[in-house]
Order: C-alpha cells, then structure tokens, then sequence
C-alpha cells in the first residue's frame, strides 16, 4: 500500500479536509475519486466517513416508501416500470385516499422510520391531486406530528408548492436522475430544464428539496461528477443515490453497468461534493452493493426500509442488523404508532386495497 500512497494522485484525507473546509473537488479529484483503486476502497470510505461523521455523527435515518399512484405515468423514462414504454407487469391504481396513506404512515413508524415519501407515476398534478394529497397530509400531521412526509408527485405548476407547504410536506422529491448532456438519452417527454424548474419552485415555497441521481445508465464519469456538482450549486438538502434496477419489460434491461465497488465510489464522491447534505442510499442498494451495503453508510447517513416503489427491498430486520452491527444509530424513532407498533416486522410491504 505504500506504493499506492506514493503514486496515486490524490489523499483521500485531503479530500476530506478540503470537503470539511468548504473547498470543492477539481476535476482532477473527483476523476480520481470515480477510478479509485478497488483494492485500496477502504482507505476512500475512510476519508468519506470523516465528512459524514462530522455533520451527521454515526446515525442513520430511516425512509419509507408509499407508492401512492401506481403505473399509469405518461412519461418515456427509459428506467422505469411505471412508464408509457414499459412492459413490466406493475399494479395499476389511482392517488389513494387519506386513510390509506395514514396506514402506510403508521407502518413507516412500526418499522423505525421518521420519514414517508409518497410518491406517485404521473407527469405532474392537477390541482385536485393537490388537494387530495394536502387532505391526507393534514391527517397523518394531526395523528404523528414528528413523522417527515415527503411528496413525489413529478413536475408542479405555480403555486402548487406552496399549497403542499401550507399542508406540511416536509419536503418535496424530484431527481435530477443524470447529466443534462445525457437527459435526452434517458427521457424525451420533459426536459433537465424542467427538472430545474420543479426543484426551483419547491425550494423558493419554503420545502426541503430533496433531488438525487440514478445511476448505471450508460452515464460517462463527466457525467456523473456534472450532476453531482449541479447538486451541490443548488444546495439540495437531502440526495438520493439510485442504481439502476434493470427491470424486464423497460427499455433499460440490458443494461448491467456496475459493480458494488463503482457504487462505493458514487457515494464517495457525492459525500465530498456534498458534505451537509443528506446523502441516501436509495433503489438498488441491495442489488448493487450486496455484501458491501455496510460500507456504504460510511459515506451515506441515510437508506431506506421496507421495499421499494416496484421493487422488492432488504428484509427491514437486516437492515436494523446491519445499522447496529456498524455501531452506528437509529436517528430519531417515533413512539406510538398505535396497532402498527409491533415487533419490527421482516418484510415491511403495504399493499394498496384500492
């Protein structure tokens, strides 16, 4: 290791300390960073956790995922199930009402998490969508007033964001998913332009933005470090980190680009771009990390339990396993979820009866 230390052009504990000090990556850098050697990984996490534990010490947040209106989105995101151009075999439904979205609330709460992220497959919605999700806002604040609730609901027009404020969205997901060279590739019925503008919008009403990136998508390293750095010059919150899931039946199912070492130093980089923000494991963590999970949250703070919005998930049990065995912390667990406050449950699903 002496003669990697002598002959690699970057630290990773200078990385770390320009990080802390504000300073962001050159080019050079973070290139260096994406091309780590994969024998001397450890040292790379090591300089990403000194970032992590220095703003979010050794807890771990917890998510959970409600798909709130499922499969009939009229987008071309070559990615995903829930798209016009896919095939897959996904359930189909309308927004749920208020009572389900309370149930899943209450599941999110069972299974340790503090935050729920409802998100729906449409282009954007209409003010009546608006309405239905502020009605069921209201209703899970007023029963668990600590629970965060983050909404997905794709491109919104004026004045939307500011009616979910005013209901209490905590924060508002919509990701940048890749490079503005490499949008057109990924998707041709919205533009990275109005990606932008959605993110602007929410972040201008007053809501936590939270935008990330998806990644296994045919992207060039240039590409990965430009969203990364489109991130950080927006000063997003909180940052999902996906990998792709090649699900059959969508244009991308071929398409078998990383290894849990590439992912590894995805969230390294990111951590360095992005040293106060959120950094969250998202889809595809189990598939493209596998045994390597665990070190992922030495750059990353947070993850989600249960499964996700087409996909199966880690058994939550094994991820709460995995937090502890770190030695790392639970961030914030709410008490009370009523009937729902059970033992943590292995497979942490909510089915829609809609």
């Amino acid at each position: 290791m002496t003669v990697f230390a002598e002959t690699y052009p970057v630290n990773a504990q200078n990385l770390a300390e320009k990080s802390l000090q504000g300073e962001e990556l050159t080019r050079e850098e973070a290139l260096a960073v994406l091309n780590w050697p994969a024998d001397d990984i450890l040292t790379l996490m090591q300089g990403a956790f000194r970032v992590r534990q220095e703003y979010f010490g050794k807890r771990v947040k917890l998510n959970f995922l409600l798909n709130v209106q499922s499969g009939i989105c009229p987008e071309d995101c070559g990615y995903c199930s829930q798209s016009r151009v896919s095939d897959a075999p996904v359930d189909k439904y309308k927004l749920m009402g208020p009572d389900d979205i309370l149930e899943a609330a209450e599941k999110a709460i069972a299974n340790k998490a503090t935050r729920l992220c409802m998100v729906a497959s449409m282009r954007g919605p209409t003010d009546k969508d608006v309405n239905s999700v502020a009605a069921a806002i209201r209703q899970v604040k007023s029963t668990y007033p600590q629970l965060e609730l983050c909404a997905c609901l794709g491109l919104l027009k004026d004045g939307q964001a500011e009616r979910l404020e005013a209901a209490g969205v905590t924060a508002y997901n919509h990701n940048l998913n890749t490079s503005e060279r490499h949008y057109d590739d990924v998707c041709s019925t919205h533009t990275f332009a109005d990606r932008l503008d959605t993110v602007s919008k929410v972040q201008k009403a007053g809501i936590s933005a939270c935008s990330g990136a998806l990644f296994g998508m045919s992207e060039t390293d240039e590409d990965i470090l430009e969203v990364g750095q489109r991130l950080r010059e927006m000063q997003v919150e909180s940052i999902p980190v996906n990998f792709l899931v090649p699900v059959p039946g969508t244009p991308f199912v071929a398409k078998q680009e990383l290894t849990p070492v590439q992912c590894l130093r995805i969230l390294a980089l990111f951590r360095f771009l992005n040293p106060r923000a959120t950094l969250r494991i998202a889809g595809g963590r189990e598939l493209h990390l596998r045994s390597l999970q665990p070190l992922g949250l030495f750059a990353a703070n947070s993850i989600f339990v249960g499964d996700y919005l087409t996909t199966e998930g880690q058994a939550a049990n094994l991820d709460i396993e995995m937090i502890r065995d770190l030695g790392f912390e639970l961030e914030g667990e709410i008490p009370g979820a009523g009937a729902a406050e059970t033992a943590l449950s292995e497979r942490v699903k909510f089915t829609h009866r809609g």
